[in-house]
């Protein structure tokens, strides 16, 4: 992988973080767009986490913020960026139409919905990926690797009582582990299609979050779990905030698909909604974890964020 420096960098990145369809906007003021947050908001595992069970600030990102979709198609939305009219595709394609490109990671987070929204964040890498690093070692591993690092840390900025209940002020799983996830790794990008209509509590929940999506500030994190001590401290990739997303603004797209495609869950089971009208302590289950936890879903242990509270 080449390292790609220089106002030509500027140029293309500077494209692709404002061609979406919701604007690129400052962190603190950003209703129906996205932006960077530090990546001191998040958590994570410190240098003798196993030991001492500290986190630390995430720090810096591993990885360059790219840009962010909020799009919607007649059929799920997956692998997009081996698709040739998708416009980040388009835009390192007509950057770099004969050098070595740059590699990019992509997180699909596909939503339960029957408009078949998916909130993607992209992510860059300008350097060589460090051989034996925890990315490299994603890049090269199988599916069950992949599923059981993946990490995501989710926190509620700003949101009603009842997605706080439901989510918790932040929420730590192995994605992997607690929806279903699909990974394309091609020779210059890696993207992750999440599929969180696959998990009962994971759709009931985001279906919840969905009715109010128009009030929500969310910051999210993706990060490779550090599992033993030479592997710490974790470091996050990247970061996206999202805020106030208005369905309707989400872009309309038509997107040939891996063959994967189909309706998404629409509706849940009586059942379940009933237990969402009688509060969510039925969706969200004790269980023994590392820590005191804020959220858990589905029998996936999760991880606190030490007792601190989201800056806002």
């Amino acid at each position: 992988m080449a390292s790609h420096d220089g106002d030509e960098e500027h140029d293309w990145i500077k494209r692709v973080k404002s061609g979406g369809a919701v604007p690129l906007l400052e962190s603190e003021n950003c209703p129906n767009g996205w932006a960077t947050p530090s990546g001191d908001k998040f958590m994570v595992r410190g240098p003798d986490y196993f030991s001492t069970k500290v986190k630390i600030p995430g720090g810096e990102y591993l990885l360059k913020p790219l840009g962010f979709d909020w799009i919607k198609g007649t059929t799920k939305i997956t692998d997009i960026l081996s698709n040739p009219n998708s416009r980040v595709r388009k835009a390192i394609d007509d950057a770099f139409p004969n050098g070595e490109k740059p590699f990019v990671w992509a997180f699909n987070l596909q939503l339960p919905t029957k408009e078949n929204y998916s909130a993607i964040a992209y992510f860059v890498a300008l350097e060589p990926i460090p051989e034996g690093s925890l990315m490299d070692k994603f890049l090269k591993g199988d599916d069950t690797y992949r599923n059981s690092r993946l990490k995501l840390i989710a926190n509620i900025v700003k949101g009603p009582w009842i997605v706080r209940t439901a989510v918790g002020e932040q929420a730590i799983c192995i994605l992997g582990r607690a929806i279903s996830c699909k990974f394309h790794v091609r020779e210059n990008y890696v993207e992750v299609d999440a599929d969180i209509g696959a998990s009962m509590v994971a759709s009931a929940i985001v279906h919840l979050c969905f009715g109010y999506i128009t009030t929500l500030t969310v910051d999210l994190a993706f990060l490779i779990e550090s599992q033993n001590d030479s592997e710490l401290p974790e470091r996050i990739l990247g970061g996206i905030r999202f805020s106030e997303l208005n369905p309707a603004s989400a872009m309309s797209v038509e997107l040939s698909t891996d063959g994967s495609a189909g309706s998404l869950q629409s509706s849940l089971p009586t059942r379940l909604w009933r237990s969402i009208g009688q509060g969510f302590s039925q969706l969200i289950h004790p269980g023994a974890q590392e820590e005191s936890s804020t959220s858990h879903f589905n029998g996936i242990a999760n991880e606190s964020n030490g007792g601190d509270d989201i800056k806002k």
